[in-house]
């Protein structure tokens, strides 16, 4: 017998939405959380349409663009909520459907998985599901694949829709704060370099985070320690949590080098996961928030460099001997914004707006990426403030600590500190310091 994925009903209106109003192929993402048991799905979201694309139409797919919408999406889900498969409306034959979905399913994993500082546990579900609708008989074939195995054969899987799926989902939240140093090599600030190596770092940062102490509630819960007993259908609980992270002692003995630079990451950031109301345990809280929290670290840092990188692109052609006079360059990053899911109960997903964005280009994105039509009003933007960058030589100044760990309620700055140029990422409150060395 195949795993079980109970559905949520807004998923089934929005399949036959699709089937009315598609006029070709039409494939896109299954958004949800996994179980030992059984998996959920909350939300499906189309593949947006490609302007520029020159692919025919017909069965032919943009497997490129269809993985690099799976990329953006992930970015946009905090903890517990995670791509678990592709689904595609087409009438063509069931089995030539299926060579299809198994190779998108391959490609969407492995892209999402790229940009993952974790490694998978024993206990993560690695099946993933495709599903394929016919739009004329609207019957449905839902099959999974193992991730793991290149080799993974279909396996039937049972597809049950249902009302208020995750109406009593439960959700740990967290504020953390992050400082991180990372050298640079002599003389190389570029932003590939920055990439590389801020990467690294995060990975080692991501470590220790995983083997740190997490309190929920200020108390340390047994792995097995259910979060939500005794609760009834339909109530839901939000959950404070702490993280205590430990300095890697290794470290400490690193070998003193020359470099042409550092990279500050200094902040706190507004971490949540939520948790299916199937018996969760306390062991699923932390692993799931610890994981938010580095994904929402990594993806700020990351959308900041793939923006240098696009502006050292563009001025390669000119002059930089104005950007090498420079001891300090700033650079805000993007804070943390909510939006309900609304046919989904309490879960929301989240977006990363940069100071100089509006609101409205938030609910643009929400729509294009997640097909989300979210009004301003609806978004939460109270978690994190925007960091202000300060008209003081910032590396001079030192970052106040907050006096409630668990209510961010002050700017966050995440930095980067350089040779030749120093950018300030400003996230609910992050900042990037680059500095000579």
């Amino acid at each position: 017998m195949g795993r079980g994925y109970i559905v949520e009903d807004a998923v089934e209106g929005y399949l036959t939405k699709l089937c009315e109003q598609q006029a070709g192929a039409v494939t896109g993402l299954l958004i949800g959380q996994s179980s030992a048991q059984r998996d959920f799905v909350v939300m499906a979201t189309r593949t947006p349409q490609r302007e520029e694309s020159t692919v025919a139409a017909g069965n032919s797919l943009d497997k490129e663009w269809v993985t690099e919408h799976a990329r953006q999406v992930s970015r946009m889900l905090p903890g517990g909520l995670s791509v678990l498969g592709v689904f595609i409306i087409s009438d063509t034959d069931s089995k030539d459907t299926l060579t299809t979905l198994r190779q998108l399913v391959f490609a969407v994993e492995n892209v999402i998985s790229s940009e993952h500082l974790w490694n998978l546990a024993d206990d993560d579900v690695t099946d993933c599901v495709t599903l394929h609708v016919n739009p004329k008989t609207r019957k449905t074939i839902c099959r999974t694949f193992d991730i793991k195995d290149p080799k993974s054969l279909a396996k039937p899987a049972d597809w049950k829709y249902q009302s208020g799926v995750c109406s009593s989902w439960s959700m740990v939240t967290c504020c953390l704060n992050v400082d991180m140093l990372v050298p640079l090599p002599d003389n190389r600030t570029d932003a590939e370099i920055m990439d590389k190596c801020l990467k690294e770092e995060l990975r080692v940062w991501a470590h220790q985070l995983e083997s740190g102490v997490c309190l929920i509630g200020g108390k340390k819960l047994a792995e097995d320690t259910e979060l939500t007993g005794g609760q009834k259908r339909n109530v839901r609980q939000t959950y404070t949590a702490q993280l205590l992270i430990t300095p890697d002692d290794r470290r400490l003995t690193d070998v003193v080098q020359r470099c042409g630079g550092s990279v500050s990451v200094r902040g706190s950031i507004h971490s949540r996961a939520y948790l299916h109301s199937n018996k969760p345990k306390a062991k699923l809280a932390e692993k799931l928030l610890k994981r938010d929290v580095v994904s929402t670290v990594a993806t700020r840092v990351q959308m900041v460099l793939e923006e240098l990188l696009t502006s050292e692109e563009e001025s390669k052609s000119s002059s930089s001997s104005s950007r090498d006079k420079q001891q300090t360059e700033q650079f805000c990053l993007p804070h943390r914004v909510f939006c309900p899911v609304k046919v989904s109960g309490p879960v929301c997903v989240c977006d990363y707006q940069f100071s100089d964005e509006a609101l409205s280009e938030v609910t643009d994105r929400l729509k294009e990426m997640l097909d989300i039509d979210a009004a301003e009003e609806d978004l939460d933007t109270r978690q994190e403030t925007p960091a202000e960058i300060p008209e003081t030589d910032v590396a001079a100044e030192p970052i106040g600590e907050t006096a409630e760990v668990l209510e961010p309620k002050r700017n966050n700055y995440i930095g980067v500190a350089m040779a030749t140029a120093v950018a300030l990422l400003a996230t609910a409150a992050s900042m990037l310091y680059l500095s000579d060395a």
